[in-house]
């Protein structure tokens, strides 16, 4: 699989926990973003959820030039299908 991930996440999240481990499983690569340690990430997860800093939200950029796809909560499907697996 191509393109890339970017999860924004705390470190108390436990849906952040059970994604992140189902991505590791699937060898799906992704870049974690804590947005209690990165006030710029958590305003921008506030911005793309309706001002609210809801964990996990995903960022994926697929490699075949598609438009970026941004995800809350998304399923491991969701994240497969986004990069176009």
């Amino acid at each position: 699989m191509q393109g890339t991930v970017t999860m924004y996440s705390t470190t108390w999240c436990g849906y952040c926990r059970r994604l992140k481990s189902q991505m590791d499983r699937e060898g799906i690569a992704y870049t974690e973003i804590n947005i209690e340690q990165d006030p710029d990430s958590a305003a921008f997860v506030e911005k793309v959820n309706g001002g609210n800093q809801t964990v996990p939200t995903v960022l994926v950029v697929p490699a075949q030039g598609v438009s970026e796809v941004v995800m809350t909560n998304p399923s491991l499907a969701q994240v497969k299908q986004a990069l176009g697996a």
